[in-house]
């Protein structure tokens, strides 16, 4: 029996990371070392201009709140969406509770990997999964189908700039609430403080949001395209529809990297879709860090009506 290592069940994925199932993966390629001399990223462009719809939420508790907002608690949780984006583009719910990440799954150079990525043959380290809880996940797959769509009456939404910008003297571009104004000035990311539903009780802050970005790229193997994302809350990232990245659940800041050169089905010199799904569920932090090789470019953006009551 082989493991799949995007299999609908993380039992599985489970399994193979006690070492119980191999997994057949594709091995890494590495950039061939060129004739010594150092690398001249000049061409490159000094940012790369992304846009996010945000979508606000009133928590539970309040009149109209949502049951998935400032209700939850816990730690990392995979497997609460499906492999796949659904047909309308959105992610879809799975296990409502899912698995808790309680050691991480890590490639060969110590770095946090989806565990559904986890493979022995490329040097990476096993970490372990336990079932989620009552405490952990999301409510109904119906509510979580309304956190990244326009929903009169249940959430509000609006377009903000995201901009990366490079490190001088790399190809490494960096999106960092930590230290890009105006976040860094506030604390955090907060895209919508005083808007729309406008700021929860005494924090000064408006939580209980959703972030979706929509970026294309054009895929080159063995030039070291890579793409990490650290924060909270919940992250999904999607390659061509399918998960890359699995952060959900409420937790603290976290992160999670991806070689895209593991991706066995991108074929060299193709355009594909690199789509990112977050949401800030439960105060009291909010932090908001992409890094990536990748030259992505912005796609356009479902509509979107900011109607509230």
């Amino acid at each position: 029996m082989s493991c799949n290592p995007f299999a609908s069940s993380l039992r599985q994925v489970a399994i193979c990371a006690a070492g119980l199932v191999g997994i057949a993966g594709a091995a890494t390629a590495l950039a061939a070392p060129g004739d010594g001399e150092p690398v001249n990223y000049d061409n490159l462009p000094d940012t790369l201009s992304l846009d996010a719809v945000i979508r606000d939420f009133k928590p539970k508790g309040v009149a109209g709140g949502h049951n998935d907002f400032q209700a939850y608690s816990g730690s990392t949780t995979v497997g609460l969406v499906q492999s796949r984006l659904g047909e309308d583009g959105v992610p879809v719910a799975a296990d409502l509770r899912g698995f808790l990440i309680r050691s991480e799954f890590k490639d060969s150079a110590g770095r946090n990997i989806m565990p559904a990525l986890f493979d022995p043959q490329l040097g990476d380290s096993q970490g372990s999964l336990s079932p989620g809880g009552n405490g952990n996940g999301l409510t109904s797959a119906a509510e979580f189908d309304q956190w990244y769509k326009d929903v009169p009456g249940v959430n509000a939404s609006k377009v903000v700039p995201l901009t990366l910008k490079r490190i001088p003297g790399t190809n490494r571009y960096v999106f960092d609430s930590a230290t890009h104004e105006p976040y860094k000035s506030i604390g955090g990311f907060f895209p919508i403080d005083g808007e729309l539903y406008g700021n929860y009780g005494s924090t000064g802050h408006n939580f209980h949001f959703t972030t979706e970005v929509r970026t294309q790229f054009v895929y080159s193997r063995g030039t070291g395209q890579t793409f990490k994302f650290t924060g909270d809350d919940d992250v999904w990232v999607f390659i061509d529809g399918q998960l890359v990245i699995d952060l959900g659940g409420l937790h603290s800041k976290k992160e999670q990297y991806l070689d895209l050169d593991r991706l066995s089905w991108l074929e060299d010199g193709k355009r594909y879709r690199l789509d990112i799904f977050h949401a800030e569920r439960r105060t009291t932090q909010s932090n908001f860090r992409i890094e990536t090789t990748i030259e992505l470019r912005a796609v356009e953006l479902p509509p979107t009506a900011a109607l509230y009551d």
